[in-house]
């Protein structure tokens, strides 16, 4: 059992709605177990929980031991990102679609939290990414990423041509409309549509998978997580860099884009219990089998 914690932020999906009563029922959860509320002072401001200081995000992470994240994966991917440096760990409700990082459901909320905030859960620490564009040799661009970094064609469309490089070797020249670098965490994102393979989340590894390669026999392929991976722009068509879909930078032929991974690790919180496989089930609907009226006879 680990310590219990004492200062909780807040944090709910930007501009969502229908979310003020959830995150209203979490704070007083919060305060029924002694620990002290620390609203993000953009979700404070957007559900008008005015009775609340409100915090910015490196003030949350100088002072918050854990961070409760209201939302889908895409508002966890983004706190995640933010509060890393801070080793702030992070404990996810499930207020989108799918989930994978947000595992805890609405109906679950004081079932789960209470001995959760009170030091009874489990631990799941996740590789992040480093990510810098050079042009012309310099860096000119940096950004983190917890599911994937993305080189894709353009606006203008066609197939973005590359070059990939690991640690100084080249991989291959390829054509496609994107290629993935994907965690582990990310293999269940983009990564997984694009038909490369489910890491599990402890796996010291990167996935690296062509979307629509020209070359059918060009497959996705999982490098050791130490390596340096480089994909450089080849062709004058233009193309663009994406950072977990959530920021992005153009490209221009020439320039590279170098991923590896960081010294920073995302620190998610599950209740006691928490089962990956379990997860992928439900998500996934493994185990689902065909109803009789849709079976063929």
């Amino acid at each position: 059992m680990s310590r219990a914690f004492t200062n909780v932020a807040l944090f709910g999906k930007p501009r969502a709605e229908n979310i003020r009563e959830p995150l209203m029922a979490i704070a007083r959860i919060v305060e029924s177990v002694g620990a002290k509320v620390m609203f993000d002072v953009a979700t404070r401001d957007h559900v008008k929980a005015n009775q609340y200081d409100g915090h910015s995000v490196p003030a949350i992470g100088q002072a918050a031991d854990v961070a409760i994240v209201l939302g889908g994966d895409g508002t966890m991917l983004g706190i995640a990102r933010q509060l890393a440096p801070h080793q702030v760990p992070l404990i996810g409700i499930n207020h989108g679609r799918l989930g994978f990082m947000t595992d805890v459901s609405i109906d679950q909320i004081a079932e789960a939290l209470v001995p959760m905030l009170r030091g009874v859960y489990e631990t799941d620490r996740r590789t992040l990414l480093d990510g810098e564009i050079q042009h012309a040799g310099k860096a000119t661009f940096n950004a983190a990423a917890l599911n994937d970094i993305v080189v894709s064609r353009g606006v203008t469309g066609g197939m973005v041509e590359y070059t990939v490089r690991v640690d100084g070797a080249t991989m291959y020249n390829q054509r496609a409309d994107a290629v993935i670098v994907a965690t582990p965490t990310g293999s269940t994102a983009y990564a997984l549509s694009a038909d490369g393979p489910i890491l599990y989340p402890s796996l010291a590894g990167l996935l690296l998978v062509p979307v629509a390669p020209q070359t059918l026999s060009n497959r996705p392929i999982v490098l050791n997580d130490d390596v340096t991976i480089e994909i450089e722009i080849t062709d004058e068509r233009d193309a663009m860099a994406h950072f977990d879909m959530q920021s992005y930078e153009k490209l221009a032929p020439g320039d590279i884009v170098r991923v590896k991974r960081s010294v920073h690790v995302a620190t998610l919180l599950h209740p006691v219990g928490y089962n990956f496989f379990a997860t992928l089930r439900q998500k996934l609907h493994w185990s689902v089998m065909p109803s009789d009226r849709h079976s063929r006879g």
